[in-house]
């Protein structure tokens, strides 16, 4: 996905069982973060991050979802476990993770396999690309998310 395009028409399973989609969205700048795994160190930790941050997103007009291929069952034992106070994506089918090339092929210890590549995509409030993190280191990453979004204010 390209800086300047618009979110294609997508349907989000939520953490909830609920959907939500591209017309719940507009209005408010989004971010979008792929993570490869629910309670895993990092993508807690990045969980944690968005939610201990989710008031300062809110008062930049910003909304926050986590998407990973874990279950629905799987994100509310993750909420509930580190009361994170974001939502977050069940993409089993990974048809969001192929939308967004977010679905790699990674190595780890020399054997390779299929995984989600951690990324967070900001668009702005019509739904249009402003910015993309690839590879993302997750210290300081929510941070950095913040501020480029104060300094587009």
């Amino acid at each position: 996905m390209k800086i300047g395009a618009k979110l294609k028409e997508l349907s989000f399973t939520l953490d909830d069982n609920s959907e939500i989609t591209n017309k719940d969205l507009k209005g408010k700048k989004l971010v979008i973060y792929f993570y490869p795994k629910d309670d895993t160190p990092g993508c807690t930790k990045e969980a944690i991050g968005f939610s201990e941050n989710l008031e300062k997103f809110s008062e930049k007009n910003t909304s926050i979802l986590g998407v990973s291929k874990d279950t629905v069952q799987k994100h509310q034992k993750f909420i509930s476990k580190h009361e994170l106070k974001i939502k977050l994506v069940s993409d089993e089918s990974l048809a969001i993770c192929k939308e967004f090339k977010t679905w790699v092929e990674k190595s780890m210890y020399g054997r390779k396999y299929m995984g989600i590549e951690r990324s967070t995509f900001l668009f702005d409030e019509n739904l249009v690309l402003i910015k993309c993190w690839r590879n993302v280191k997750v210290n300081g990453h929510v941070e950095e998310v913040l501020e480029f979004i104060s300094s587009q204010v």
